[in-house]
């Protein structure tokens, strides 16, 4: 359940509370503006992959489907309670766009690095500010992040 709880929030988070027809500008310019306070000023850090151990992940151009099965019957447990596959907000926002609006490597951190996402990353900041529902972590496996994504990917219309 606790699993099931963080996975729905993490989704939430990472769709955002709207849609990003640019009505969010003003949180994107703040989180913008908070990157170099959260962050410490670190060179290192990469607010396109946040922090985790994520970084250059390469995927497939066409949806693997028996991994996006697996994504769904995850999702169904861990993410469902509080995310929406559509811009809906439920607890955290909706799915839909997702995987066009942050890179692989971030939403895998995100997934994976919850707690450390929240406390460093400014979009995972600014989308908490939206949501007032910090997600909470559910302590996924990399290949249960994995298999999320793809279903996220599925989702999103990939083929």
């Amino acid at each position: 359940m606790k699993t099931l709880t963080m996975m729905l929030a993490l989704s939430l988070w990472l769709t955002s509370c709207g849609s990003n027809d640019g009505s969010n500008a003003s949180a994107d310019s703040s989180a913008q503006a908070a990157s170099s306070e959260s962050t410490g000023g670190n060179p290192d850090y990469d607010p396109k992959r946040g922090t985790g151990k994520f970084t250059d992940v390469v995927i497939s151009p066409t949806l693997d489907k028996a991994l996006a099965e697996k994504g769904k019957a995850a999702s169904d447990v861990k993410c469902g309670s509080c995310h929406k596959l559509t811009d809906e907000k439920l607890v955290g926002p909706g799915w839909k766009g997702v995987t066009s609006r942050h890179t692989p490597a971030w939403i895998l951190n995100f997934m994976t690095n919850t707690d450390e996402m929240i406390n460093k990353d400014p979009a995972a900041q600014a989308q908490l500010e939206l949501c007032l529902v910090r997600m909470p972590n559910q302590n996924l496996s990399d290949d249960e992040a994995k298999s999320l994504y793809e279903y996220m990917r599925q989702n999103d219309g990939v083929k």
